[in-house]
């Protein structure tokens, strides 16, 4: 089994930062995808960007050029730095992680990033 854990949500304001933190533990692969996922109220949850443990990255383009997805191998973390945040980010982020030959994520709980003024 495998424990994902995400921090860093919270209330910023139009055109700030956040840095999402999700720490994975327990029976972990090495080939692997961890990825961001994000859900609206109302809406399906959506791909925000993915990483594999070699470092190839993959963003929807609605987050190109304003976040970045980067991993620490050797701590099991992933994290998403968010700039220029936008009203339209708000959403609950959540944490995944799939081995290589899986087609399923693996999700944390979820972590609430609200962007208002």
């Amino acid at each position: 089994q495998v424990q994902l854990v995400e921090s860093g949500g919270g209330l910023v304001q139009p055109g700030g930062s956040l840095r999402l933190s999700c720490a994975a533990s327990g029976n972990i692969f090495g080939r692997n995808v961890m990825a961001w996922y994000r859900q609206a109220p109302e809406k399906e949850r959506e791909l925000v960007a993915t990483i594999t443990d070699s470092g190839v990255t993959r963003y929807a383009d609605s987050v190109k050029g304003r976040f970045t997805i980067s991993r620490d191998n050797a701590k099991n973390t992933v994290y998403l730095q968010m700039n220029s945040l936008k009203p339209e980010d708000t959403a609950v982020y959540y944490c995944g992680y799939r081995r290589v030959v899986v087609a399923d994520y693996k999700w944390g709980q979820g972590t609430q990033v609200t962007v208002s003024s």
